[in-house]
């Protein structure tokens, strides 16, 4: 091999490298108009009363997390936002290896959150068909 063809790979690499670097599936997500913003929230399941409270939910660098799902093992999840008067209303999906998927669709108004999600729980043995299960959540600026 000469030293122009080792070259030459050389180069090729730190392109391909490079273009890896910058690709936007590999790279953090982007800023979301919710960034920044921090909420304390309860949620149950839909006609039922709370019976998870205190869930700090919060916006980050493009995606959405909920402390409280953190035990189920759920991921952040990248949201989308449309601003629509005085709310923000946005969409999410987290995902936990164990248990399944949560759908959230939510409204950010002043200090005020609210929405619902849906889990999506995950198939197994004795549930092969789970139905999904429409919950709840509202809640406040944390501070």
């Amino acid at each position: 091999m000469t030293l122009t063809s080792s070259l030459s790979r050389l180069c090729a690499l730190w392109l391909v490298f490079g273009a890896l670097a910058n690709h936007p599936g590999l790279t953090q997500a982007a800023a979301g108009p919710l960034d920044g913003k921090v909420f304390v929230a309860d949620a149950g399941e839909r006609g039922k009363a709370a019976d998870e409270k205190g869930d700090v939910i919060t916006f980050a660098n493009g995606t959405f997390h909920s402390s409280i799902c953190d035990q189920w093992g759920y991921s952040k999840g990248e949201y989308k936002a449309n601003q629509g008067g005085d709310a923000m209303s946005f969409e999410v999906e987290t995902v936990s290896e164990k248990d399944g998927r949560l759908q959230w669709k939510g409204t950010v108004q002043g200090d005020s959150i609210s929405g619902t999600f849906i889990h999506l729980r995950k198939p197994s043995f004795f549930r092969p068909n789970p139905e999904p299960v429409e919950h709840w959540f509202k809640g406040k600026v944390k501070g």
